[in-house]
Formats: structure tokens, C-alpha cells, sequence
């Protein structure tokens, strides 16, 4: 699963690739607890194990997806 941070003042995300294992619902539920306290960091561990932190008062926002969802470029049946 992978998870697009937006961080305020930055034109750049953070992306992390979470393990296959990830409940999105379950993520979503985490990530909305974090972010109502309004101060703290959102710590994420992607699938090696590396923990990326962001602080709450930096999050502009958080986009959960699958791998497998990736973009399409050119024709396609669907």
C-alpha cells in the first residue's frame, strides 16, 4: 500500500511504500487519531522497516492507495 504525505510549504510529498500487509481502514483510523491531536508526529514504517516522521503541523495531507493502482499512460480497455 502506499501512502503521498503533503507537507506544508513544500512542493515536494513524501511517498511510502507500506508492507503488503496494510489495512487501509486500519491506516486511515491511525492516521485520523494522529492528526486530531493536532501537534505530534505521523510516524509511517514502509515495508524495509525505515520509519519516516512528519510532524502533524507540517501534514497538508495524506493520501492512502494501492500499488496497484498506478497511473495509466496510453489507450486502455478499461
Amino acid at each position: 500500500m502506499d501512502v503521498r504525505i503533503g507537507v506544508t510549504y513544500s512542493p515536494k510529498e513524501i511517498d511510502v511504500e507500506l508492507g503488503d500487509d496494510a489495512d487501509a481502514t486500519t491506516l486511515q483510523s491511525e492516521i485520523d487519531g494522529v492528526l486530531a491531536g493536532g501537534d505530534g508526529v505521523l510516524w509511517l514504517t514502509d515495508r524495509k522497516g525505515r520509519q519516516v516522521g512528519v510532524p502533524v503541523a507540517k501534514v497538508a495531507y495524506v493520501e492512502i492507495g494501492s500499488p496497484h493502482d498506478e497511473r495509466r499512460i496510453g489507450f486502455g480497455g478499461g
